[in-house]
């Protein structure tokens, strides 16, 4: 597998570490990679991220023990639901500490030799970012038991009677796991994690910050009540945010000479169907399909995919996700059921008793 990137942080350790007027070194292996508009709202430092204080306080703490005793920093566990700052904490931790990150995914790693060459690559106290990590398969996860608490492998050469085992030591790193789902993980992998984190969802007055400082990046003209509004339509997730405002730039530009006032966000994340909830149409379409056809439930998750001729699992894993957070439904063991809350939102009566 080839290496997905390589980021030589664009800042150096200590001020005067690179000649006057040398630009910083940026190294990039695969298109896998972020994006360049992604890569260019993403915070550089702990102190440009919103949100996450306590983790990022933590963090702090954990960084400048380990820099001030010489050492690496301890391994590292993030997880959490999708676009919280994973990642983005995997790329700012190196530029703390004045180091180079790997980047790997777990769903690549389908064998120990595709991990070989990421951790015989790793340089004193660097960073290896593993995405992902509860795809890891078993051989290749206890392939990282040695590595991460003796900093070697064994690597085997040969098969048979003529196989034998080199002993290779790595310079000592910090891996940085990040994954959706921690209960995947196997005790032993967990456990090897010095810190773990959990990243929880931004509240709407952090978005709006974040929208705001993501506009100046982009130089969009956006005012505090278009902002606001963009974060409460995002669900609560930064990622979003920044698609959401990404597009609402776009429709600026066509429609407003490229200043976004409340208005202008309202109309355009009507015109893609995103309400003031946050829900898409898919998600209105479910809660129609159950209030209408089954009368607000229960009913069984295969009997509403049938109805709206839509998978089964991209319901569940894609829908039904934030209408449980948001208290639009339930789930009982008769099955689904529309709460009183969907019924307002949709402005639909609710059946009579």
């Amino acid at each position: 597998m080839a290496r997905e990137a390589v980021y030589q942080q664009s800042e150096p350790a200590v001020p005067g570490d690179l000649p006057p007027g040398d630009p910083p070194v940026v190294a990039s292996a695969s298109a896998e990679g972020p994006d360049d508009q992604e890569r260019k709202l993403r915070p550089r430092r702990l102190d440009e991220m919103v949100g996450q204080r306590d983790v990022i306080e933590r963090l702090k703490i954990a960084i400048d023990a380990a820099t001030g005793r010489g050492e690496p920093l301890g391994h590292i566990l993030f997880d959490g639901p999708p676009g919280l700052g994973k990642t983005t904490f995997a790329t700012v931790i190196p530029a703390e500490m004045g180091t180079t990150v790997q980047m790997a995914n777990g769903a690549g790693l389908s064998a120990p030799k595709d991990l070989l060459p990421y951790l015989t690559n790793v340089s004193e106290k660097s960073v290896l970012f593993i995405d992902e990590i509860h795809r890891v398969p078993k051989a290749v996860e206890e392939y990282l038991y040695t590595a991460m608490e003796d900093f070697r492998i064994d690597i085997v050469l040969g098969e048979g009677v003529n196989a034998r085992t080199l002993n290779f030591e790595l310079q000592p790193f910090t891996l940085i796991g990040a994954t959706t789902r921690a209960g995947m993980l196997s005790a032993p992998l967990r456990d090897r994690f010095q810190i773990r984190e959990h990243l929880g969802w931004y509240s709407d007055d952090q978005l709006c910050e974040l929208v705001i400082r993501n506009a100046k990046k982009l130089a969009v003209e956006i005012d505090q009540p278009a902002a606001g509004e963009i974060a409460r339509r995002s669900r609560r997730t930064p990622r979003l945010a920044n698609n959401r405002l990404h597009w609402v730039r776009d429709y600026a530009q066509i429609k407003a000479k490229g200043s976004v006032t409340i208005g202008v966000a309202r109309d355009s994340l009507d015109m893609i169907g995103i309400d003031k909830l946050g829900l898409d149409k898919q998600d209105r379409n479910y809660l129609e399909t159950l209030i209408r056809v089954f009368g607000g439930g229960p009913s069984g998750l295969e009997a509403i995919a049938h109805t709206m001729n839509v998978s089964s699992d991209t319901l569940e894993d894609e829908v039904e996700p934030f209408l449980l957070r948001s208290e639009l439904i339930v789930r009982t063991r008769r099955g689904r059921m529309a709460t009183s809350k969907a019924f307002e939102h949709m402005k639909m009566p609710p059946p009579a008793v």
